[in-house]
């Protein structure tokens, strides 16, 4: 089990820059045990797939509408995923989540369903 706390998030013109980050405790496996994945959530939306990063960090996949703007990272000696997001658009807008799932070799995930666990969550608002 572990749980996952988000912080980071606030409110940011067009083009400006956050970084996310997701705290983890884990209960009786280690923190690089877990494959990780950021999420969003717009009203009225369904949570959406944002980034995803393996076990060690060596391999990430995003969302075509981050690609290049986003960087997902994770650093396991501090317990801690990341998301640096750069040229924030007001579509941006949403709650972000980050996800962890008991990882299986070097495999990464990128379905709400595939994460067994979910921080609270933590605003990000971008103004036109």
């Amino acid at each position: 089990q572990v749980q996952l706390v988000e912080s980071g998030g606030g409110l940011v013109q067009a083009g400006g820059s956050l970084r996310l980050s997701c705290a983890a405790a884990a209960a009786g496996r280690a923190f690089s045990s877990y494959a990780m994945g950021w999420f969003r959530q717009a009203p009225g939306k369904e949570r959406e797939f944002v980034a995803a990063i393996n076990w060690s960090g060596g391999s990430t996949y995003y969302v075509d509408s981050v690609k290049g703007r986003f960087t997902i990272s994770r650093d396991n000696a501090k317990n801690t995923m990341y998301l640096q997001m750069n040229s924030l658009k007001p579509e941006d807008t949403a709650v972000y989540y980050c996800a962890a799932v008991q990882a299986f070799g070097g495999k990464y995930y990128y379905r709400v369903n595939e994460y067994h666990y979910w921080g609270q969550g933590t605003q990000v608002t971008v103004s036109s």
